[in-house]
């Protein structure tokens, strides 16, 4: 079979994942047009061949679960389809806990599993020892008086990955997709201006011209992508398993697959052997050069054994099946890619238009493959992604994030979150101090405890003099330095350094016109106003969350997210006209956020300049003088108090700060530093939207209550026609009833029950300083949310619970927020 000229896809990349994509593309016959999938080597011949094969359906974020959902139910379905057995055993999963912590961790899972309409149960440590006793034999092989409890998901499994993969193909190719073995690719074509892809060449010399192409490439997707100028940050670790050569008494066939993530391993039936690895802590990176390159003869291989870094998880392994210290076993080392965030890679690259990407599994390739290859099919056929896929889009990085060095020093972390308690907010420790604001040393001297997003250092909360504070599920040692920090703002003010935020512009010719397109509010505004809006999909979903001031005529300046920048400028400039140009200008701005009642007499003292109401009004912008320097004044808030953002020239931000606290001193107005977590507190207590949490790509105007952010009589934006679904869904905020608010602490993602039955969770969770008590805010989905009163009736009646953890608790619910409904706090009244 000779190589086309002409694909409409062409598919990089014959593993597990290309194989899956290739199956779902070809699934949209016409629409998706003509496949070519490409594999350097044989198919299965890199990571596919040599995966444990576990199939499991829960993930670190909500979109990962769902689309390892969609890849379980698939993969029962392909022996009929193809009649090829894929190899799949749905025999369940059981995770056991050896801490309390680990098991509230597990009721979370179990709420979270059981709200998606999946089934999972708690297990007592009797229970898993049931579970785990052979009905052939009636011997349990694993040892459970350490425990505290288990889970059990009965739709959990494990697989082969070799059968799986053929059975894809097999799929695929009867829809007429063309695979080719040892067709390496060297090179990419491109458009005269370099934006889109166009070709692709192989070692062969042979060029495929295409429409689409599509990254698969496992642990070479880094290096290939480098090829085309495309950033896919990933690096290979070693990793192990380990199989008994003898049999194991009380192992039989269909056992559900165990984890014990508190000792960072796993298992397996092997037939009637055991198959064993696991996450550690610390891993080894792997690659051929410096540059963390992966050989390209690296086919069906393995590297050498060692034992000694395996001996960790091997002690684990032993505690929990004691018959392993006398087993005869067999070492695999087979390097896997792992991403710097734990979640793997998916999307059009912001770097070329056309070019996908789907890689960086972090050893979740056969769970995710069904799913994810779905995806990205969706994705290509309708040229947007068709569900929130924020935590695995690869806009998500940074440019540091391709940095070799930077991504061999956190692949030592990253291996190890599969199976580490994922507490909230808990912080990666690998590679940080990469992105500094030009107050980090200042505020790093008076205590501030550091976060990072998109790679910036925050200030997440200050601690002047040292506290204890473990990561926790309940109510963590700094809640009392935060506290502190809102009453400051709340009663005084305070100032934060926000400087992380992305700040964009976009100017040019007929930029008015190309900025009233792009967003839901009305830009044809006064110089000087700004506008709260946002970036609305074809589906009336939310993009980006922003706010827009005018500059000039034929200038608007953009404030985003942290971690949106890429995302917004690839959205951005694939959508203006040519007339019209985008920058990222972060970096060239500190942001100080003065708040409070007190903030007005701090500022007014330091400027010529009238910060009065009738001369300085919410929702405008000023250039200001404050002591001896110049800058960008706006009046805004994102913590329900007066005040103004200052955005300050890198060069004065030390100078601007030191004046602001210099004056509150002599005038005792008792400015305070104050970091994230005062702002994620205060933004709760006021009903504040926040991106990924209240507002996402399924998430319209409508439902998140923010419909005033749209210019109704505007004749066209992106997402105009169904900005106004409301989808059964709408956003409330929560209050934990008084008597179950003692130890409690809301983070989010908890569930919400109307007479028993899930109908929502908290998008955002906290305990509140001001209201002295537990708060949220949170999507219901029932056919009454717009129903007027309705949410009301049912908090009056007690109908609306929460369960947090293991506990179901009473809450209160309504439309409006919780601190200063009437907003008159902003007002400066």
């Amino acid at each position: 079979m000779s190589i086309p000229t002409f694909a409409r896809t062409v598919i990089v990349g014959g593993g597990v994942i290309g194989s899956s994509l290739a199956y779902h593309l070809s699934k949209y016959h016409k629409a998706a047009g003509s496949i070519v999938l490409l594999e350097a080597q044989k198919v299965t011949s890199g990571t596919t061949w040599h995966a444990a094969g576990l199939v499991g359906s829960t993930r670190n974020t909500s979109a990962e679960t769902r689309l390892s959902v969609v890849g379980t139910e698939m993969y029962q379905t392909l022996k009929d389809e193809t009649g090829l057995d894929p190899g799949f055993k749905r025999s369940g999963s059981v995770n056991v806990a050896r801490t309390k912590d680990r098991m509230h961790n597990f009721h979370r899972t179990t709420n979270k599993i059981n709200s998606f309409g999946l089934e999972a149960k708690i297990l007592t440590p009797e229970e898993v020892h049931e579970a785990y006793t052979s009905p052939i034999d009636g011997i349990c092989a694993m040892k459970t008086d350490d425990i505290v409890g288990g889970i059990h998901i009965p739709g959990d499994g494990a697989g082969s990955p070799t059968d799986l993969t053929q059975a894809l193909l097999r799929g695929a190719k009867n829809r007429n997709v063309e695979v080719f073995e040892d067709k390496r690719v060297r090179s990419f074509g491109k458009s005269e201006d370099e934006s889109t892809v166009t070709s692709v060449t192989l070692d062969s010399g042979e060029t495929i011209e295409a429409e689409n192409v599509v990254l698969c490439a496992g642990q070479w997707s880094r290096q290939v992508g480098a090829l085309a100028g495309v950033n896919v940050p990933l690096h290979s670790a070693e990793h192990f398993y380990a199989t008994t050569q003898n049999e194991i008494e009380g192992i039989w066939n269909m056992m559900p697959v165990c984890r014990d993530p508190d000792a960072l391993i796993y298992m397996r039936e092997w037939g009637n052997t055991l198959l064993f690895g696991g996450f550690e802590e610390q891993s080894k990176p792997w690659g051929s050069k410096a540059e963390g390159n992966v050989p390209e003869d690296f086919e069906f291989s393995l590297l050498e054994d060692d034992w000694d870094h395996f001996y960790s998880l091997f002690e684990g392994a032993m505690e929990r099946v004691p018959a392993l210290e006398t087993a005869e076993l067999k070492l695999l080392n087979g390097p896997e890619s792992f991403t710097p965030d734990g979640n793997y890679i998916l999307g059009e690259a912001p770097e070329l238009k056309n070019f996908y990407v789907c890689a960086g599994m972090n050893s979740s390739g056969i769970a995710s493959a069904g799913g994810a290859g779905k995806a990205l099919a969706d994705w290509i056929v309708n040229k947007s992604p068709q569900m929130e896929l924020a935590p695995v889009d690869i806009r998500r990085f940074h440019n540091h994030s391709i940095n070799p060095t930077f991504l061999k020093e956190r692949v030592i972390e990253t291996l190890g979150l599969h199976y580490t308690m994922p507490y909230p907010r808990k912080e990666l420790k690998s590679v940080r101090n990469i992105r500094q604001s030009a107050l980090f040393e200042k505020l790093k001297g008076k205590g501030a405890i550091m976060g990072q997003r998109f790679g910036w250092e925050r200030p997440n909360y200050f601690a002047p003099t040292p506290i204890d504070s473990p990561l926790t599920y309940g109510r963590p040692g700094w809640l009392l330095n935060v506290t502190s920090e809102v009453q400051a703002c709340r009663e005084k003010c305070a100032v934060f350094d926000i400087s992380s935020f992305s700040k964009l512009t976009v100017e040019g010719s007929g930029v008015t016109e190309f900025m009233n397109e792009l967003c839901a509010g009305e830009m044809n505004v006064e110089v000087g106003k700004l506008v709260y809006t946002g970036m609305l999909n074809e589906r009336g979903g939310y993009e980006a969350d922003v706010t827009v001031t005018r500059v000039t005529r034929d200038k608007y300046f953009i404030v985003t997210a942290t971690a949106q920048a890429n995302k917004d400028m690839q959205r951005i400039k694939r959508r203006m006209p040519k007339t019209c140009f985008c920058s990222d200008v972060t970096g060239q701005y500190s942001v100080l956020s003065v708040m409070g009642p007190n903030s007005r007499e701090l500022l007014q003292g330091l400027s010529t300049e009238s910060f009065e109401n009738e001369d300085f009004e919410f929702g405008t912008s000023k250039e200001v003088d404050i002591g001896l320097f110049n800058l960008t004044a706006k009046r805004v808030t994102y913590v329900g108090e007066l005040g103004w953002e200052l955005y300050v020239p890198v060069e004065s931000a030390r100078g601007v700060y030191d004046a602001l606290f210099e004056a509150s001193s002599e005038k005792g107005l008792g400015l305070k530093d104050a970091g994230y977590y005062a702002i994620e507190a205060m933004r709760i207590e006021k009903g504040y939207r926040a991106v990924l949490h209240e507002i996402d790509t399924e998430v319209t105007p409508k439902m998140a209550g923010l419909s005033f952010v749209v210019a109704k009589g505007k004749k066209s934006f992106e997402g105009k026609d169904r900005w106004n679904e409301g989808r059964g869904e709408r956003l409330f905020n929560f209050k934990v009833n008084d008597e179950d608010n003692d130890d409690l602490m809301l983070w989010g993602g908890e569930i919400v029950t109307l007479d028993g039955d899930v109908i929502g969770e908290l998008t955002s969770g906290t305990f509140s300083p001001t209201m002295n008590a537990n708060i949220g805010m949170g999507l219901l989905k029932h056919d009454e949310v717009y129903s007027k009163g309705w949410i009301k009736a049912m908090s009056d009646a007690g109908r609306l619970r929460l369960l947090v953890g293991e506990r179901d608790v009473g809450v209160e619910a309504k439309l409006g927020c919780w601190y200063d409904p009437k907003g008159e706090k902003i007002k400066g009244l």
